[in-house]
């Protein structure tokens, strides 16, 4: 019923207005927030991959090539030979001296690297005088080019200019020189393996003590200082309490070790070349020699190729016990 306005006269009532919110549209698929983050992930990793698979990859896939065929330097094309290469590789004396000493010169020289990289790393987490300086002072073999310090020890290890041998002479505890008691470093077999194996050991076990380092100070003093009001001694800590702890990072570190130890061709070559009489060895330079100096191609990438299937067990050990820990 209408109303009287203040004139007298009837007035319609308003209308009354309600409003409908309008259909939302759906986002494309696209410009959800899962494919968003999903895109954003990936874009991130893409460097990544890139960068592995160009300097990694493709190196790998054109050495397998190469160790198929029986590319050389001299001859303008390549024919397909299948495992000829690899056969003839094992079949080869030199290759089982040179796989003995990769076992042995990795082997010994990581047993000798992680014993003192440990000492080392607890050694430095005490508190005296000049620790900051000694800490910086302990990555100077690992900064050193390495064709400056592999100069430096043939020099020092020299048969006739060895310093290290005039410090033992005056000390008395070898012979004089030109007789059966003067050392000849890098002449001798047993003692040419021994001398490049210490020279690797003194440029990387300093990489070690600073992963281990790392690794100490991020597990927290309470823990510590609870199992010493337990009674845990400092083996039982370290067993039980402190290497639990940093499993994570050894076992990264140790893949790094065994992988550089292992492929080192710098400290070899540039000391003995392989010699005397192939006492040291390794495959690295003897695929360097076979490949490189003698121009066959397909064994030197064949003989290189060998060192897959020796890294591929330790890294796939490591990186199931360190997902494993993850979980």
């Amino acid at each position: 019923m209408g109303e009287v306005s203040a004139g007298g006269k009837g007035e319609r009532p308003a209308a009354l207005a309600i409003g409908v919110p309008a259909a939302r549209v759906a986002p494309r698929w696209w410009r959800s927030i899962v494919v968003r983050r999903f895109v954003f992930g990936y874009s991130l990793l893409t460097p990544a991959v890139l960068y592995v698979g160009l300097l990694v990859g493709v190196p790998f896939l054109f050495s397998l090539y190469l160790a198929l065929s029986d590319a050389s330097v001299g001859a303008p094309i390549a024919r397909f030979v299948g495992i000829d290469n690899l056969l003839a590789a094992v079949e080869s004396s030199s290759f089982r001296v040179a796989l003995r000493n990769s076992l042995v010169f990795t082997l010994g020289a990581g047993i000798a690297k992680s014993i003192l990289g440990t000492t080392l790393a607890f050694l430095l987490m005490q508190r005296f005088r000049g620790r900051k300086v000694v800490r910086a002072l302990l990555v100077m073999p690992f900064t050193i080019p390495i064709a400056v310090s592999a100069l430096g020890w043939k020099w020092m290890l020299d048969s006739q200019f060895s310093v290290i041998n005039w410090a033992l002479g005056r000390l008395h505890l070898i012979g004089a020189y030109g007789t059966d008691g003067w050392p000849v470093w890098l002449g001798q077999p047993a003692l040419a393996l021994a001398s490049v194996m210490f020279v690797n050991v003194w440029r990387s076990f300093p990489f070690g003590a600073i992963v281990l380092m790392a690794g100490l100070t991020s597990v927290p003093p309470e823990v510590i200082d609870a199992a010493k009001v337990d009674g845990a001694n400092f083996l039982q800590r370290l067993r039980q309490v402190i290497v639990p702890m940093i499993a994570p990072i050894l076992l990264v570190g140790g893949l790094f070790d065994t992988v550089f130890t292992l492929s080192d061709i710098s400290i070899v070559y540039l000391l003995t070349n392989g010699g005397p009489n192939g006492a040291t060895e390794i495959l690295p330079t003897l695929a360097y020699r076979v490949g490189i100096q003698a121009g066959a191609l397909g064994r030197g990438a064949a003989i290189s190729l060998f060192l897959f299937p020796l890294l591929l067990p330790a890294m796939v050990l490591l990186l199931r016990n360190l997902r494993r820990r993850e979980w």
